[in-house]
């Protein structure tokens, strides 16, 4: 389809879609904000108990590598082939035909998962050294970094479920489960860590129980939500259909593809695990207060986009879809630039106030800081890739995104290699940063080259407006952030700095026409 085809053809801005998409994008949000919250409040304690030391360092590994294989077979690749299956079933066949299909692909992804889990435990210190080969055999970073592994690997399996059963509820329309299912996560570690007090000698070992304790608790609660639906899939023998032939050949390209990128993420950890003792735990807090915007908002459209284009595109409604993808992204750059701003501006006294405490002291805190500048960077950039996505996962390709994952994830370790001499650990998150930016554009490219997307008019004229009222908000929070410490204690002159830095970009924002208060005030009823 052409551009100006897809202009003739383009709905009204005031369509059903888009306030589908708006209001689920709000309930997603929410939920995320809800969890991110607690999030801080985890990640607070967990830098007051364990600091950025090697144990720190442990944890976070321990952490991170269920998290990898989470995304490579599960939210990444799995639910990129699967959702825009299910939802074309749903559409066209019913509720019933589409919950068979579910318990088949459930039954192929416990046929991957369940000996991948038993053989990565047994095998657990030979992972270890492919994956920090810089923890040091024998040391007390590299022992504590197995036994944690062992200990949260588990959580790879109930989180996979989960990921799945989140599809299928939101491929139904209810967003508000699986987005909820974090808040689990969070309030597991966190009741982990005080109970550290009583039954643990070591923090990082509640933490790690606490993970496993809360994949369990997050398979419950979002099982409990299908069976309320009369969707819960029952248990299947994995069989090759002619249906999981198709969804395998889907998943396939996506494995390769969510491998690369969280190749590209875990190489971080690998070039770190060489650095000084701590540089894991610094790009760890830094990636978490980033993390901030783009779960609230990148994940939230993301979320709600795949299934909308899915139906849309199901239905033959392209220009719906193409439109979709344009609110979606209105929605995320509003909502990111303003926070990219704010975070690097504001990043010493974000880290201070959220974690320099206990066993996190201020040489910690400016680490930390200085690759939070760093990452805010590409706010926008892991925004739209999330937005972006959805646009190639909803008309079934996932072979294009993951040639563009190569090449960002060769163009990431160049990057890292040249800059990890000069800069330490900073330079491994400007490398992260900088193939962002390439991943977006990329994909950007290549919908527009192939006719599936172009920027709407109204998109062009409030994507300038957006960017001024960022400026206005800039240079009230440089001047602001340090007349007001001098006045007041740090929490309150963030908390202020924040508060007026939001009001003034809104306000600029509403001035110059960059949004309209109406939408807003639709917003805020339909949420």
């Amino acid at each position: 389809m052409t551009a100006e085809d897809l202009a003739r053809n383009s709905p009204p801005s005031e369509t059903r879609p888009r306030h589908a998409l708006v209001a689920s994008v709000a309930t997603v949000g929410s939920f995320t904000m809800i969890s991110r919250v607690l999030g801080f409040l985890r990640d607070m304690m967990m830098a007051a108990l364990l600091g950025a030391g090697p144990l720190a360092d442990a944890f976070f590994v321990a952490f991170k590598l269920p998290n990898f294989l989470r995304r490579l077979f599960a939210e990444g690749a799995f639910n990129a082939g699967f959702v825009p299956l299910f939802a074309r079933t749903l559409e066209g066949d019913g509720k019933e035909r589409a919950r068979e299909f579910a318990a088949q692909a459930q039954a192929l992804l416990l046929a991957v998962l369940v000996p991948l889990v038993v053989v990565a435990m047994v095998a657990m210190p030979w992972v270890i050294r492919v994956m920090a080969p810089g923890f040091e055999v024998g040391s007390e970073r590299f022992e504590a970094t197995v036994e944690l592994s062992r200990i949260t690997f588990c959580y790879i399996l109930f989180i996979s479920l989960v990921a799945l059963y989140g599809g299928m509820l939101n491929s139904l329309g209810h967003f508000a489960v699986p987005a909820a299912a974090p808040v689990v996560l969070n309030l597991c570690l966190i009741a982990g860590m005080a109970l550290s007090y009583f039954w643990f000698d070591a923090p990082a070992r509640a933490l790690a129980y606490g993970l496993a304790a809360a994949g369990l608790g997050q398979f419950l609660w979002v099982l409990a939500a299908l069976k309320r639906e009369g969707m819960a899939p029952a248990l299947r023998r994995p069989r090759l259909s002619p249906e999981m032939k198709h969804l395998f050949a889907l998943i396939l390209p996506g494995v390769l593809g969510a491998s690369v990128a969280q190749i590209s993420l875990f190489a971080d950890v690998i070039f770190a695990s060489f650095l000084k003792e701590g540089s894991v735990s610094y790009l760890y807090y830094a990636d978490r207060v980033s993390q901030l915007p783009l779960g609230v908002i990148g994940v939230a459209v993301g979320t709600a986009l795949l299934p909308l284009m899915s139906r849309q595109l199901r239905a033959g409604e392209t220009a719906a879809a193409v439109h979709s993808q344009n609110r979606g992204i209105e929605i995320a750059l509003l909502l990111t630039i303003p926070a990219a701003i704010g975070i690097a501006i504001l990043s010493l006294p974000i880290v201070t106030v959220l974690f320099q405490r206990g066993a996190f002291d201020a040489s910690d805190g400016l680490a930390t800081s200085a690759a939070l500048s760093a990452y805010a960077l590409g706010l926008p950039a892991y925004v739209l890739i999330k937005v972006l996505a959805p646009g190639f996962f909803a008309r079934e390709d996932t072979k294009t995104p993951v040639k563009i994952a190569i090449i960002c994830l060769i163009a990431n370790v160049l990057l890292v290699i040249a800059m990890i001499g000069p800069l330490q650990h900073v330079g491994i998150a400007l490398a992260t940063v900088a193939s962002s930016w390439l991943n977006a554009c990329l994909l950007g490219y290549l919908l527009h080259r192939r006719g599936l997307f172009r920027l709407d008019d109204r998109l062009i004229r409030r994507l300038p407006r957006i960017l001024l009222a960022g400026s206005a908000m800039a240079v009230l929070v440089w001047f602001m952030m340090d007349y007001a410490d001098g006045l007041m204690p740090k929490t309150a002159a963030l908390a202020l700095v924040i508060g007026l830095g939001t009001i003034v970009f809104f306000a600029a924002a509403s001035l110059l026409r960059a949004f309209e208060l109406d939408e807003v005030k639709g917003l805020m009823r339909r949420s």
